[in-house]
C-alpha cells in the first residue's frame, strides 16, 4: 500500500514540475496567440508563487517535501522498481550538484517574474468589478435572503 501512495506522490510531484515549467511556456504561447487564459491573474499568481517556493526551499536548503514523503514511504520495499517509479525518477531525478539546481530554480523564477512584467496577467476582478477605494466601504453582501 505504501508503494502505490509513493507513486500517487510521484505522479503528483510530476504534474507539479509540469505546471511550473510548462506553464511557463504556455503563457508565452497564450499571450503569442491571444488566448485569454494565459493572462489569468489567478493562474498567473499561482504559477508564480509555485516556482517561487522551490526557489525559497533550494535556497534555504530545504529538501523537497514530496521527495521526503515518497522516500519514507518506499522505505523497507522490495529492490523492484515498478515502471511508474523507473519512468518518472528518469524525468524528474538528476545527477547535479545541489547549486546546480538553486540556481536553476532562481533563475526560473526570475524569468517567471520577467515574464509577469512582459506579458502583463490580466487585473483581478472584485464582484462589484472594482476594489473599494480607499475610504469607500464595500457593499454589503447579504447573507441570507432577506423576506418582504
Amino acid at each position: 500500500m505504501n508503494a502505490l501512495f509513493a507513486d500517487l506522490i510521484l505522479i503528483g510531484h510530476l504534474l507539479f514540475v509540469l505546471f511550473v515549467t510548462g506553464g511557463l511556456a504556455a503563457i508565452w504561447v497564450g499571450a503569442a496567440l491571444g488566448w485569454r487564459w494565459a493572462r489569468n491573474p489567478w493562474f498567473r499568481l499561482t504559477h508564480l508563487l509555485a516556482i517561487l517556493l522551490v526557489a525559497a526551499e533550494s535556497l534555504a536548503g530545504i529538501a523537497c517535501p514530496l521527495t521526503v514523503w515518497e522516500e519514507v514511504l518506499r522505505q523497507g520495499e522490495a529492490s523492484g522498481h515498478g515502471f511508474i517509479r523507473r519512468w518518472v525518477h528518469q524525468l524528474l531525478y538528476y545527477d547535479f550538484p545541489e547549486w546546480a539546481f538553486t540556481s536553476l530554480y532562481v533563475a526560473f523564477a526570475l524569468l517567471v517574474m520577467a515574464t509577469l512584467a512582459r506579458v502583463r496577467p490580466e487585473p483581478f476582478k472584485f464582484k462589484t468589478g472594482r476594489p473599494p477605494r480607499a475610504g469607500e466601504t464595500p457593499p454589503r453582501i447579504p447573507m441570507h435572503r432577506e423576506k418582504n
